[in-house]
Formats: C-alpha cells, sequence, structure tokens
C-alpha cells in the first residue's frame, strides 16, 4: 500500500509515565502506568511517521519501518480512558519492511502509540513507542455528549456517524466515528479532494466485506470503494442514473443502488443493480410498474410518489425490500414482482402493469397469532394494543432469522400529528400466508424526546442481541441534534446512549442519516 507522503512528525521514544484518565460514569480516576521500551535496539534501522498521509483522514497515520529481521508487529493506540479505550489491531504480515496504519488517534493530543514486534515463530522482541501529535478537530465536527454508557455491556467498537453537519461548509459530508467516551477518534474530510470536495452521500458509508468502506455520490454519480484513509480504491459508474439515498452490498458483492433514470419524469424510483466485476447495469427494477404511482393516501406529490429511501437484499429467497417513505414497504422478486406490501391498506390498488395490489397487502396478526381484523387498524386509522404499522420509515432490514427490522419515524401516524413517536420495531413476517406479526420495539415511550420526522436508522447488533435506535432529526429542542441509543432486546434496558450536537445541521433539520457500530479496524 503506498500513500503520498507529507512532512515527517517527530519520532520519540517513550521512556518516562504516561497520564491516563479513566472516566467512569460518575467518577474519573487517574491511572498513571509506567510504561518502558523494551525493544533491543538495533531491530529497527529505519523509521517514519507520517500524519495523515491521504490529506484526508485528520487523525490517522502511516508509520513506515525497515527491521534487521523478519518480524510482524501489534499496534495499540494508548486511550485516555483506561484500556478499554485503546485501539489494538494486530497485523499478521511478516516482513522487514512494513508499512503500519495507524487509525483512532485523538485531535489535538500528544498521541502514544505502542507497537508490540514478534518474531517468525510469534515470539515477543519487545516494545516501541512513538508519540504522534494531531491538530485540533475542524470546525464542522459536533460536541458528543455521552448520557448512559454501561461499558460492561455495550457491543465493542465505535459508532460512525454518516454526519450531516456542518459550521460553514455544507458539503462535503464528513464521516466520523467516536468512541464510548464521546471522542472522536477517526474521520475523513474531503474537502480538498479533487473528486469528492462536494460529497453527496445520502445514507452514508458502509463496510463492505472487504473491510473497507463504501457510498455512493451525486454529481459525479458513481459508487466508491475507499480505505481508512479516504483513499479510492475502486470505482463504479452508473450512466443513464441519479444516484439518491442508498447501495447496498449484495452477498454475491453485486450492488444494489436507489437511483433516477434520466428522461423520466417521475423520481426516486429505480432500483438497479450493479455487477462487482463487469462494473455494467445487469437488472433494473422500475416501480412505476410493480406498484401504484397515482397512490395518493401518504403524498400528493406526483413526481416524487414513492421516495425510495433504503434497498436491502433478502437472501432467504433471492428478493429485494424497498422502503417507500411516502408508500410502505415492498418486497420484490429479481423480475420486479410483487411479493408483499408492508403499510397501511388505505388507497391500494392496480400496478402499473395492471396486477391488482390488494392481494399482496399483510395481514396484522395479534400477539397470540389471532388474525387482526378491525377495519380502522388495517387501513391505519387507529393502532392495536399489539400492532402498529410502519410510517414514513426508514433502514428496513433484514435480520438473521429472517425478521424485518426498521426505523418508524412515526410522521403522520394514523393520518394526523397527534402521535409523535418514533420506534425500532421488528415484525415477523410469514411470505407464503402474507401475515404480518409485531414482535419488538423500542422509542414509543420516549415519545418527542427520539422523535425523528425524517431520515434515521436501526441496526441489529446479533452478538448482543442489541438494537442501535438512531434518529438523526430531533428537533424538539433548542437546536436539531440525532441520537444514537444502543438497546438490549430483551429487557428494553438502555445500555448506551450519545447525543451529537452540530453547529448547524443541515437545511436546520438532519444531524445525520444513520449510525452503525463498528470495529475500527476490519476483523
Amino acid at each position: 500500500m503506498s500513500f503520498s507522503l507529507r512532512p515527517r512528525i517527530g519520532i520519540l521514544v517513550c521512556l518516562c509515565m504516561f497520564i491516563f484518565i479513566s472516566c467512569q460514569e460518575d467518577e474519573t480516576t487517574v491511572i498513571t502506568p509506567e510504561i518502558i521500551d523494551s525493544l533491543p535496539s538495533g531491530i529497527v534501522i529505519e523509521e517514519e511517521v507520517t500524519l495523515n498521509p491521504s490529506g484526508y483522514a485528520p487523525l490517522s497515520a502511516m508509520i513506515s519501518l525497515t527491521t534487521s529481521e523478519i518480524v510482524r508487529v501489534r499496534i495499540r493506540v494508548l486511550g485516555k480512558n483506561g484500556e478499554d479505550s485503546d485501539v489494538v489491531k494486530d497485523f499478521p504480515e511478516l516482513g522487514t519492511t512494513l508499512q503500519i496504519p495507524v487509525h483512532g488517534l485523538y485531535a489535538d493530543f500528544q498521541n502514544s502509540v505502542r507497537i508490540t514486534f514478534f518474531n517468525s515463530d510469534g515470539v515477543e522482541l519487545g516494545i516501541k513507542t512513538y508519540i504522534i501529535s494531531t491538530n485540533p478537530l475542524i470546525a464542522d465536527m459536533p460536541m458528543i455528549s455521552i448520557e448512559t454508557a454501561k461499558r460492561d455491556l455495550i457491543a465493542k467498537g465505535m459508532t460512525m456517524v454518516n454526519y450531516y453537519g456542518y459550521s460553514q461548509n455544507v458539503h462535503p459530508f464528513r464521516p466520523f466515528m467516536f468512541d464510548a467516551y464521546g471522542d472522536i477518534r477517526w474521520y475523513l474530510d474531503y474537502i480538498n479532494h479533487p473528486d469528492l470536495n462536494n460529497l453527496h452521500y445520502d445514507n452514508g458509508p458502509h463496510r463492505l466485506a472487504n473491510g473497507n468502506f463504501y457510498f455512493a455520490n451525486r454529481e459525479p454519480d458513481a459508487i466508491y470503494e475507499v480505505d481508512l484513509f479516504g483513499t479510492i480504491v475502486n470505482t463504479w459508474d452508473m450512466p443513464g442514473y441519479r444516484f439518491h439515498h442508498e447501495v447496498f452490498e449484495k452477498p454475491n458483492g453485486n450492488f444494489l443502488v436507489s437511483v433516477d433514470k434520466y428522461g423520466e419524469s417521475t423520481i426516486e424510483d429505480y432500483i438497479i443493480e450493479i455487477d462487482r466485476n463487469s462494473k455494467e447495469v445487469i437488472n433494473e427494477w422500475n416501480l412505476n410498474q410493480s406498484l401504484d404511482n397515482q397512490r395518493t393516501t401518504l403524498t400528493d406529490n406526483a413526481i416524487d410518489w414513492i421516495h425510495v429511501n433504503g434497498v436491502s437484499y433478502d437472501p432467504f429467497d433471492d428478493s429485494i425490500i424497498i422502503s417507500g417513505r411516502t408508500q410502505g414497504v415492498v418486497k420484490l422478486t429479481a423480475d420486479n414482482e410483487v411479493v408483499w406490501i408492508m403499510g397501511a391498506h388505505k388507497g391500494w390498488s392496480t400496478a402499473g402493469n395492471g396486477i391488482d395490489l390488494t392481494q399482496f397487502l399483510l395481514q396484522p396478526l395479534d400477539a397470540t397469532g389471532v388474525p387482526i381484523t378491525s377495519h380502522a387498524v388495517l387501513n391505519g386509522d387507529e393502532n392495536h394494543l399489539d400492532f402498529e404499522w410502519n410510517w414514513y420509515q426508514h433502514a428496513t432490514k433484514v435480520m438473521p432469522d429472517g425478521n424485518i427490522i426498521l426505523f418508524d419515524n412515526g410522521f403522520n401516524r394514523n393520518f394526523s400529528e397527534i402521535n409523535t413517536y418514533s420506534r425500532a420495531v421488528s415484525y415477523k413476517i410469514n411470505t407464503e400466508n402474507r401475515t404480518i406479526q409485531q414482535v419488538w420495539q423500542y422509542g414509543k415511550e420516549r415519545g418527542t424526546d427520539t422523535y425523528s420526522r425524517i431520515v434515521s436508522d436501526v441496526d441489529y447488533l446479533e452478538a448482543e442481541n442489541h438494537m442501535l435506535f438512531s434518529p438523526g432529526n430531533i428537533v424538539d429542542g433548542a437546536r436539531p441534534v440525532g441520537k444514537s441509543i444502543e438497546v438490549d432486546m430483551i429487557t428494553n434496558e438502555v445500555v448506551f446512549e450519545a447525543t451529537v450536537i452540530p453547529p448547524k445541521a443541515f437545511v436546520n433539520k438532519i444531524t445525520f442519516h444513520r449510525t452503525e457500530r463498528l470495529l475500527l479496524y476490519p476483523d
């Protein structure tokens, strides 16, 4: 891996005491461990540390080493708050010329980066520490307030924010990650990038199966693969289409993309699939054909009649699931045939291809599995004690057990503005019988505190059986903010809650579109 090198920064060997602050929920403890380097002289024969080698990742660095014998290394970026704030990464590659990517530095700080050396037999040779000085965060970055952090329970990793906030420059959008203590430890700033200086990524970056990040941009309309330094690794164009909202990596590596089709009179109503290897568009879903673009139950906008804000893939039957903000959630086959429709029954009639859509509407069940027959509930005018429809939802995803999760924004719930709350909600769907049962929810009890009329996200954290509930457009207060809330799905206990407070919110509303919980370095 090669990078354009910037001016060198000082390299110091740590032979002294370092002070760390360990921040607990209700107290601050000062920890002063003695750190003595132990690597014998002569093993490292050349060394160079370059801060932000790409120019786009201010809290990242590259350590270049030449050694006198074959080694592999482990790095540890020492945290301010004890060991659980350290960033640790083992690099299994052996060699005598090493390019060691360092991520997870603190801004405006003398960062201690400890490198442990091992020989080819796995025997530890010793430790060497480098001090890397960083600049302050740029003014566009937010404040992070940690309200709850039960660190023995929360999922591992950092919270990545697909950030829309800014101070002066609205674009480019800047993804960043913060740790469990609220410190920003990584971000990308493309303000000086020749192609991405006006980055508009909508739902923002996600991690590819190979560990890099990917996102799509608008103008130019393309998918970008980047590494943790923000360096472009690959691109996929989409000629004839305009990107909006979502790009999703399928298990086979292909991409599903929500797009406008140039030359059409409507927008945000096409999905395409791009082949990972050939980079060609190999499938197209025209929602004007499979659905009803004349349905005005939730919108009177004839141009943006469905407003697709998400697309995902269901590996159980090789189908796609789309979230149409102003229509509902729909499962479609690869041939653009409707499998089921999730949403209030009111107003559905005939698709553009002439097929009766009412046959695909899901029948809700109560908690005991008995069909709910109330027309008021079916049509969405009222809620059932055990069941509520999705309203202007985002972030529809398939869980490992096949259940569907989504962020139920709740705007215009029951065709009114009386019940203003948002939810993370999980539904069990029987595709054969076309039934739907609500099996879990969180957020209703929070009311306007977590109500987000637009954008927002949910993510299932499988190892812990937790849900990440992330309203990104909370405006019930002095200024717009976003929250990322980790909830135990068994007890509904909040184990982590952070508030992201931007200097300014995009269009004075949006702090972020989505958040993710990720290990900074991929496994």
